[in-house]
């Protein structure tokens, strides 16, 4: 039997592709219109380089940090990811992997698990919302995440109704019954072990959505949902200031990229904000992350914490990420990957994999912790940041 160990994330997204049915991964992969946002996430954290010293290096490193009141092991959080069909334990084995590692789950509204039994699987579990419904519909899921003993909230913003590929879309059906098994049956014949994982846990892949619906009502499917958000109206900044007041605890407003959304953020009394473009399923040619998180970072100074959300691939990034301004980073496809690879273990696997390119990076450039990382420690080249807005 093969080594279920992998040395990198890139190797965990070789074993995801060959594991998963083509449909599963390429809704994974995502990305909108020609994915210009989609790879400058990723490739500019290329663009920044390391400043390393030679001697007087630490003997030990500390990567521990806090986000959101709560105390974590490594400053890397689990993103919030849609219906996870990649695995049949879906976001309770991401949950437990990343409570054995010391750190958090952001659980979204639009997973495959009730959060009862997110929350059961790490007690640090931030439940994610979008805009979507009426005010009672989002007092009713902010009740139920409340209620299940949920740490923070999590308001997504960073999703528009960009969603066509110049590669094209994966077809994601309504449910899973005959008539789609037997359209998916050449898809799926390819990659047995995926089928097997289903097959031994007694269950075809869960296509509705619990958490947006009161604990015992029937879930709706991902797609009633998705129809739901999109006939619902933007929220204004009022909306997310009336948000704000309903969820006394630690409040994430995830999908800022400029200065004056950050400021406006600040005002609305926000706990945190996420620098994020959804990973690149959003308004292609939006600049990587990365490249608007310093003047975001800037912006707010000490005023509230800001987390950075896109493209990180290895500890490397991390650090990069810390060193710019970013508390922590949150990472998504990465442990997808590593759920497809090898469930629970493999999410394991990925946030270890974080963690020594972590320790790695700190010990060379001579830094005791995490928290002591600053712009010094790294090079940034001539253009490469963005400053949007005012």
């Amino acid at each position: 039997m093969s080594n279920a160990w992998f040395e990198s994330v890139a190797e965990a997204q070789r074993r995801a592709r060959r594991r998963l049915p083509a449909s599963v991964y390429k809704a994974i992969l995502a990305g909108s219109e020609r994915g210009i946002t989609l790879r400058d996430n990723v490739d500019a954290f290329d663009e920044i380089g390391f400043a390393p010293h030679t001697a007087g290096l630490s003997g030990k490193r500390d990567l521990t940090t806090t986000v959101l009141g709560r105390s974590l092991a490594l400053p890397v959080l689990i993103s919030p990811t849609g219906v996870q069909a990649v695995h049949p334990d879906g976001e309770v084995a991401v949950a437990r992997a990343a409570a054995a590692r010391g750190t958090a789950i952001g659980l979204s509204s639009f997973g495959s698990k009730p959060i009862e039994e997110v929350v059961a699987a790490n007690p640090m579990t931030f439940f994610q919302v979008y805009w979507c419904g009426s005010r009672d519909q989002m007092l009713a899921r902010m009740d139920r995440a409340r209620t299940a003993g949920a740490a923070g909230l999590i308001v997504t913003l960073d999703w528009s109704f960009s969603h066509s590929r110049d590669w094209g879309s994966p077809y994601i059906p309504q449910r899973i019954d005959l008539r789609e098994a037997v359209r998916f049956a050449p898809e799926v014949a390819v990659r047995p072990r995926w089928l097997l994982s289903y097959a031994r846990s007694r269950r075809l892949p869960d296509l509705t959505v619990p958490n947006m619906v009161p604990r015992g009502a029937e879930a709706p499917g991902f797609f009633a949902a998705y129809g739901e958000w999109m006939q619902t109206a933007p929220p204004s900044w009022e909306d997310i200031r009336w948000l704000r007041e309903q969820w006394d605890g630690p409040f994430l407003l995830k999908g800022v990229t400029r200065v004056d959304d950050a400021r406006r953020a600040v005002a609305c009394g926000v706990t945190a904000i996420s620098v994020s473009n959804h990973g690149g399923n959003n308004l292609d040619g939006t600049p990587a992350a990365i490249r608007t998180l310093p003047a975001v970072a800037e912006a707010v100074g000490d005023q509230v914490e800001v987390l950075l959300d896109g493209g990180i691939r290895r500890g490397g990034d991390v650090v990069k990420a810390l060193a710019l301004g970013a508390r922590a980073v949150l990472a998504g496809r990465a442990y997808l990957w590593g759920l497809a690879a090898n469930g629970q273990a493999g999410v394991e696997n990925v946030l270890d994999v974080l963690r020594n390119g972590i320790d790695s990076a700190l010990l060379a450039l001579g830094r005791d912790s995490v928290r002591d990382l600053c712009r010094d420690d790294v090079l940034v080249p001539a253009g490469f940041e963005r400053s949007l807005g005012r």
